[in-house]
């Protein structure tokens, strides 16, 4: 019997090494894997990644500021964009779970000023989904010019959006809008008569123990803040000001990837919310992207994985200036990745896939240079001959790849410069690339009507929207364009 149980004791011991050394294993190609993408110049920031509930890597990779060559590191505190969205949704929930809001009510219900033409017919479940059909407001022209950079009230800023109409029914289709979240923000403030940030800090923050994370103050000497850049081909720049008084609850907090690893852990636990609560918060309530679908701040998703069948994905992505974020959990498996970057938007939905297939022990695709960044500097020094010449030269080019963000972002770059015919060309590419993106004709169709080609504009709105349904922003373009047209 001694032996037996010496024997079982031995075989779980020689199990749990072979399990920390594939852990390792995973861990040493998730680590090569982003040296290579912050290498080519796609990935600057920190990383975390757990599996069955472990942290296996957490790692800085960059630098947190370029002046003063800071390195990036695990406590680097990052800006979240709209990752805030999940923190602001539990807010709400909570409050409807102590019977303080009810979810399917008015808005006007606990915000008797916003104009009742619109704010009786939307419910706080709209805005949590996005279907409120409230404009976005940073779609609004010239936003970042206009609005960005100065201070508001909630109270002044919602009055900038609240008499618009709207882009559709309420309830009615899914729209990815801010101020759906902006509304929110607000509406805790109403309720609980404490500020978002100060009622986000002692229901969320202080629990958790997340000391590294806030409502991020550009003015207040924030310890390990990573400076915000952007990227203009393949130099970088400062990022351009923000109030954060303006993204407020729909993405203002800021965080680390060790916090975010604790707030992970917290939404398997009870802690903050009840199970049938906690439930709510996932619950596939609108079809989405693709084949993405909303609940209350997250986008969920069933994937496909080989040998193991599909897999429930909640993830969220954020980008503001200077910053793209992204977290993805697999509660199956307590899988979890977290990438905060700090040099404006990059391919961090592709690096997230890879290291998904590593975790999976599926094959994956290796980084690959931007050829949109070689594309930048030709079109913008040599001109359209040239930037289409060094296209040719490169495509076929194993060790570069075309990425829809970076040409889009070369594209508009070339655009805001006065360089039209060139960024048609970019646009082109980006379109023969990815056919069935809508977003890539939209940029086309941006270019095209920048130019003054009425009709290519049209035609490329047309198939955006025929591919994007969601697109509002294109639907009004074609909307002035048939105008103008019977004019």
């Amino acid at each position: 019997m001694k032996k037996s149980i010496k024997l079982m004791v031995l075989c779980v011991i020689l199990q749990l090494f072979s399990l920390n050394i594939f852990a390792q294993d995973k861990a040493k190609q998730i680590e090569d894997l982003l040296a290579k993408y912050n290498e080519y110049g796609q990935f600057n920031g920190s990383a975390l990644v757990a599996e069955n509930g472990k942290v296996i890597l957490k790692k800085g990779f960059g630098q947190a500021n370029m002046e003063w060559n800071i390195p990036n590191q695990p406590d680097t505190k990052f800006r979240l964009g709209s990752i805030t969205k999940q923190f602001t949704a539990l807010l709400i929930v909570k409050l409807a779970e102590e019977g303080k809001l009810k979810l399917d009510v008015p808005i006007t219900t606990y915000l008797p000023d916003y104009p009742k033409e619109n704010g009786d017919r939307i419910t706080i479940h709209h805005l949590l989904t996005h279907t409120s059909g409230i404009p976005n407001y940073t779609n609004a022209p010239n936003f970042l010019k206009d609005k960005a950079k100065n201070p508001y009230s909630p109270a002044d800023f919602i009055k900038t959006f609240d008499k618009l109409p709207l882009d559709f029914k309420p309830g009615e289709k899914f729209n990815y809008s801010n101020s759906g979240y902006f509304l929110l923000g607000y509406i805790i403030e109403k309720i609980t008569g404490k500020t978002y940030e100060q009622y986000l800090q002692e229901t969320i923050f202080t629990p958790l123990k997340m000391v590294n994370s806030g409502y991020d103050h550009s003015e207040i000497i924030t310890k390990n803040r990573a400076a915000g850049y952007e990227k203009e081909g393949k130099r970088y720049s400062n990022a351009s000001y923000i109030d954060m008084s303006i993204p407020y609850a729909a993405g203002s907090l800021y965080s680390t990837v060790e916090d975010l690893y604790l707030w992970d852990q917290a939404l398997y636990t009870n802690k903050l919310l009840s199970e049938k609560s906690m439930e709510s918060l996932f619950k596939p309530y609108i079809k989405a992207w693709g084949d993405e679908s909303y609940g209350y701040g997250w986008s969920l998703e069933d994937v496909n994985i080989e040998g193991k069948g599909k897999v429930k994905i909640i993830e969220h992505g954020g980008g503001i200036n200077g910053f793209n974020t992204i977290i993805s959990r697999i509660p199956a498996d307590k899988i979890l990745v977290v990438l905060l970057n700090n040099t404006g938007g990059t391919v961090l939905g592709e690096m997230n896939n890879s290291i998904r297939n590593i975790l999976y022990n599926q094959s994956f695709d290796q980084p690959k240079k931007s050829l949109a960044l070689e594309l930048l500097d030709a079109f913008s020094e040599k001109g359209t001959a040239a930037g289409l010449d060094t296209y040719k030269k490169l495509k076929n080019d194993p060790t570069y790849g075309i990425k829809e963000g970076d040409m889009n972002r070369v594209g508009y770059q070339l655009l805001q410069t006065g360089k039209k015919k060139e960024a048609i060309e970019v646009f082109k590419i980006n379109v023969e690339a990815f056919p069935k993106s809508g977003n890539v004709y939209d940029s086309l169709g941006e270019a095209y009507l920048a130019d003054g080609d009425k009709k290519l504009a049209f035609a490329n709105y047309s198939k955006s929207v025929e591919l994007d349904p969601t697109n509002e922003g294109g639907k009004k373009v074609l909307e002035e364009l048939s105008k103008n047209k019977a004019k």
